[in-house]
């Protein structure tokens, strides 16, 4: 996750496919848990597509972001009971930031892992940020394997959280999308903080 981000932020919520995207992750996540006076953590929540969903029915949500213009088109919307961090998610952050310092009922994290240069340390970072029973669901591009640059498989997911400490973890596939020549499959991942 870098500001390389930025380009994309003007257009991204007119995209048709970012859309459909959000809407399909925000309905596998009620699917999962209810949102109803949750504090969430959005990480990695660009311009907002599923906080703006979240913010809905939880009690706070707290968007964090590497991309300032991402950010600024989340801004711009104005959600009562929403803030938002620029900054990578780091250990001296979780132990600075008044922010992050209530921990979270539930963390997630929408197609971001597999952008990750250390996913299953930021792994350990996202736990840490959970109440006890707290919840961490991601979803990414399901990878079949080599060639897909950005995607997870359902053993990488699984590993990864199991490894992180997080209980009864479940890997599924939770929405496919529509693409030129074939369906891209989207897996989600959840798993609870102990």
């Amino acid at each position: 996750m870098t500001s390389e981000w930025d380009e994309y932020a003007r257009d991204w919520d007119s995209d048709e496919e970012v859309v459909q995207y959000s809407e399909k992750a925000y309905q596998s996540l009620l699917s999962v848990v209810p949102l109803d006076g949750l504090r969430v953590l959005d990480f990695g929540c660009g311009t907002g597509r599923l906080t703006e969903r979240i913010a809905q029915s939880s009690a706070t949500v707290v968007g964090l972001d590497t991309s300032p213009a991402m950010l600024a088109v989340l801004e711009r919307k104005q959600l009562p009971h929403v803030s938002t961090i620029e900054v990578e998610l780091t250990e001296e952050l979780v132990e600075s930031c008044p922010l992050l310092a209530p921990r979270f009922n539930l963390v997630v994290a929408s197609s971001v892992c597999a952008f990750l240069d250390n996913y299953e340390g930021t792994l350990g970072l996202l736990k840490s940020l959970l109440v006890g029973g707290g919840l961490f669901v991601q979803w990414d591009w399901l990878s079949e394997g080599e060639g897909m640059d950005h995607g997870l498989t359902h053993e990488a997911v699984s590993g990864a959280l199991a490894r992180a400490g997080f209980a009864d973890v479940s890997v599924t596939s939770a929405f496919s999308m529509a693409a030129p020549s074939d369906e891209l499959n989207v897996l989600m991942g959840v798993g609870r903080n102990t």
